[in-house]
């Protein structure tokens, strides 16, 4: 199991520091578009996985809480389902959705799951929905991952493709790459949306990790950022969440009202009478522990 001392954690402080930040602040904001947007891939993602009745889940980077209530949906009173977040602020809006929704088969823990201290190793599905490509080394993260599992459990997670692939995100960021300062290239193996983009690279993590018959299934979603017409709503959107939205950040008031304006006029080619609405695409990952 890593060290909670090791370099694995002070790499992680970046990211456990951003999530904690205006990340927080505007996912948490945006959380019911946000369910909406990837509801899709919530779907195909729990269906891939089957949650039994009964069953023990550990969901990984769970944010505000959408995915734990339909996994405990699921698995039903007599499973459980344990989500694990960095993030407070998502962390709290998700305990809170499930004390709303009266359920007594869910918990969520602020922990960076990459080196938690799982106190049993009972799971029986490790699931994760975009929460596991941000590890910064991810071989001991899967590792320490499958402390939690009891042989022969499952994992199932959904991963981005390439950004080539995935034109939800990409067709804003070129739209407004005119206005913004040279960007550093991503680095294949750095932590990232875009991390297990490459098929081989992700089946030697979860290998090296101790994980058995890994599997990358692709899947094409549509991305559906708002109703037909509504431009101006979709630009808010696409520069608030994603790659383009941690880009613009800390940018000039001005130069992201103007990246706002590119972003609408790049949108405008995906109104349709179904809306606006973009690819994505997507692995599944399946290993057993």
């Amino acid at each position: 199991m890593p060290d909670p001392t090791s370099a694995d954690v002070q790499d992680n402080a970046a990211q456990i520091a951003y999530w904690n930040d205006k990340a927080a602040v505007t996912w948490t904001a945006f959380q019911e578009r946000l369910d909406t947007l990837f509801e899709p891939i919530t779907a195909l993602a729990i269906d891939a996985a089957a949650p039994a009745p009964g069953e023990h889940v550990i969901d990984i980077g769970c944010g505000c809480g959408a995915t734990v209530l339909a996994l405990a949906s699921r698995i039903g009173p007599t499973g459980r389902v344990v989500g694990l977040d960095v993030s407070e602020p998502m962390s709290a809006r998700a305990r809170e959705r499930i004390e709303a929704a009266g359920l007594t088969n869910a918990q969520v823990i602020l922990s960076d799951a990459a080196t938690h201290v799982f106190p049993s190793k009972d799971a029986d599905l490790l699931f994760s929905r975009f929460g596991v490509m941000f590890f910064a080394d991810p071989v001991a993260a899967f590792a320490n991952l499958r402390q939690s599992m009891r042989p022969g459990g499952r994992l199932l997670c959904a991963a981005w493709r390439s950004l080539a692939d995935n034109p939800w995100f990409d067709v804003p960021l070129q739209a407004a790459r005119p206005l913004l300062p040279p960007q550093p290239p991503i680095g294949p193996d750095e932590p990232g949306p875009f991390a297990f983009a490459n098929a081989d690279r992700t089946r030697r993590i979860l290998t090296q990790g101790g994980w058995r018959d890994a599997t990358l299934t692709r899947h094409d979603v549509p991305m559906h950022f708002a109703d037909a017409g509504h431009i101006d709503q979709a630009a808010e959107f696409a520069t608030r969440v994603g790659m383009l939205a941690r880009i613009l950040a800390d940018a000039d008031p001005d130069v992201r009202s103007r990246a706002r304006q590119a972003v609408a006029e790049a949108l405008k080619a995906y109104d349709g009478p179904d809306g606006i609405t973009l690819s994505g695409s997507i692995w599944l990952l399946s290993a057993r522990a």
